[in-house]
């Protein structure tokens, strides 16, 4: 074998175990924004040995997958779709003439630009390939990959090419393999720093669920409002397109919402007839008792006044403050929709519960009173385009002897007069 041939084999073999590295060091900034070191492997690849030397690579570097615990379909396409993206993006390095080897030092510019045409081929693929999939599975609606896992990694993404070409020019200019610990071993530290905050995050979760669960043991009724709250404020907040910061304080806010809850006596909460003035003037309490239980937790700062003021009205009638409009913070108005819409459509010791269509009919009615009626719109929009769960049919059913139009929560909905002393419940 001629010592060229070995020079070359070594080399691939080398590139192979970087490629190998790189998916080795797949990590997620978030829950739905993956990310990956092998795509700074796989572009480094396209302008040391070519594009093609990089789909041979891929194969080897995403062998490891087989091997995963996973169903055998499963098994074989991700490793599959994520070769032929690297031959998507190795077709649209050649197709900008993108130099290789040692033509990089001549072509600096070129080497760059073609690196961000190849990360650009790479990512599409990789995203047809994925929707299609899921369009064929029908689980998850392609729009929302597309627009929640792909669009916000890649800007990130395109910066990697740049690392990738980074690597090439240092490996080529006689660097080789020490080239990879000096761009490599940064990117293992931001992996492990993002892994901090990744268990940062779970922490935080893990203290807003104790929270809720303290709250629902008081009432099987309620039983699950506040994760369907969260999930319904997440639902529009996507619709709105909100930044993802936004995002993440609005579900959390929702999921929190009720937490003052936790002082009210369960007598209260479980009553199932009308409640009288002081009991009333308690339940009022409970935004104000929330704020106090999470003021000192910093993660939850943007939440405060959600919390707070979820119980105003559109018209100035609601409590603690008798905000009206837009004074109402944002976040306030939102859930105040979604969570008056879980109260109707979940049985309550008092009442049983409505149907979506009627109960969606009923905000629609109290727009301008209650409730902000551009979020009412967009709401039953939201709705009736993605549909809801309700809450589970096991619950008790309601006290038939109680009659009354009444609320825990001071909600009396439909004040137009079709649904007039319909109850949102607590």
């Amino acid at each position: 074998m001629s010592f060229t041939r070995i020079t070359i084999d070594l080399r691939v073999a080398t590139l192979a175990l970087l490629m190998l590295l790189g998916g080795a060091l797949r990590f997620r900034v978030l829950p739905n924004h993956p990310a990956a070191l092998d795509s700074v492997a796989l572009v480094a690849v396209f302008v040391i040995a070519g594009p093609w030397y990089a789909v041979a690579v891929a194969v080897f570097g995403y062998l490891p997958q087989l091997r995963q615990p996973s169903p055998a379909v499963k098994r074989i396409f991700n490793p599959s779709y994520r070769v032929l993206a690297a031959g998507g993006g190795g077709l649209a390095y050649a197709a900008v003439g993108g130099p290789v080897g040692e033509e990089v030092f001549h072509h600096v510019p070129m080497a760059f630009t073609a690196a961000l045409a190849g990360t650009i081929g790479h990512q599409l693929t990789n995203a047809a390939l994925v929707s299609i999939i899921l369009w064929l599975e029908g689980q998850v609606r392609v729009g929302d990959f597309l627009r929640s896992v792909i669009a916000p990694t890649f800007l990130p993404m395109l910066g990697y090419s740049a690392l990738g070409v980074l690597l090439a020019v240092m490996w080529i200019g006689g660097l080789g393999l020490s080239a990879c610990l000096l761009v490599v071993v940064p990117l293992i530290v931001v992996r492990w720093a993002l892994s901090q905050y990744q268990a940062e995050r779970a922490a935080q979760a893990a203290t807003l669920r104790a929270f809720i669960q303290v709250i629902e043991t008081k009432d099987l009724y309620t039983r699950g409002h506040s994760e369907r709250v969260s999930t319904g404020v997440g639902m529009l907040g996507r619709h709105l397109r909100l930044p993802e910061a936004r995002q993440n304080a609005l579900e959390h806010a929702g999921l929190l919402h009720d937490v003052g809850k936790v002082g009210v006596p369960t007598s209260i909460i479980r009553k199932p007839g009308k409640l009288d003035d002081a009991e009333m003037d308690t339940i009022r309490l409970h935004p104000a008792r929330g704020v106090e239980l999470i003021g000192n937790i910093p993660f939850l700062e943007e939440v405060k006044s959600a919390v707070l003021h979820h119980h105003e009205k559109y018209d100035g009638t609601g409590y603690p403050a008798g905000l009206s409009g837009t004074n109402i913070p944002y976040f306030a108005r939102i859930i105040g929709i979604v969570d008056a819409f879980d109260c109707l459509t979940s049985t309550r010791s008092y009442r049983p519960a409505r149907g979506i269509e009627e109960t969606l009919a009923i905000l629609e009615q109290d727009r301008y009173s209650h409730f902000d009626p551009q979020l009412v719109d967009a709401f039953v929009t939201v709705i009736r385009t993605h549909g809801w769960t309700a809450a589970a049919a096991e619950q008790p059913q309601p006290d038939a002897t109680v009659e009354a139009t009444i609320d825990h929560d001071d909600l009396s909905l439909g004040s137009s007069g079709g649904a007039a002393g319909s109850a949102a419940g607590p």
